[in-house]
């Protein structure tokens, strides 16, 4: 016995089947990566757009070439940066402190003391 609220021939999410007549598909081509263990990917980019020169291999991480005789080696980890590694690299000292002056003074002037 079915209730009045199945639609029969429909899956949830489904959307109207595309008009050909409508949509033309974009030219593609296939570029295929290599890297370091022997990994084979291989990917679809638009035609008129320029592949990347590496890619990340899906399997193991390392990064991948177009050149499976010389793939490129192992990508070096950068050390880990703190926030106030970032702030020194954007500001001098004495910005920094010019910027710690202005924020004591102000709130210095919230709290109403000297």
């Amino acid at each position: 016995m079915s209730n009045g609220h199945v639609i029969r021939g429909a899956r949830v999410g489904s959307a109207p089947p595309r008009h050909p007549e409508r949509h033309q598909p974009v030219p593609c081509q296939s570029v295929s990566y290599w890297c370091r263990n022997g990994h084979r990917t291989d990917i679809r980019i638009v035609a008129d757009v320029q592949a990347p020169t590496v890619w990340d291999c899906p399997r193991c991480g390392l990064p991948a070439g177009q050149d499976a005789q010389d793939p490129p080696g192992r990508a070096r980890a950068e050390p880990y940066k703190t926030h106030l590694a970032y702030v020194k690299e954007r500001r001098t000292e004495a910005e920094g402190e010019a910027i710690l002056a202005e924020a004591l003074a102000a709130l210095r002037h919230r709290r109403g003391t000297r």
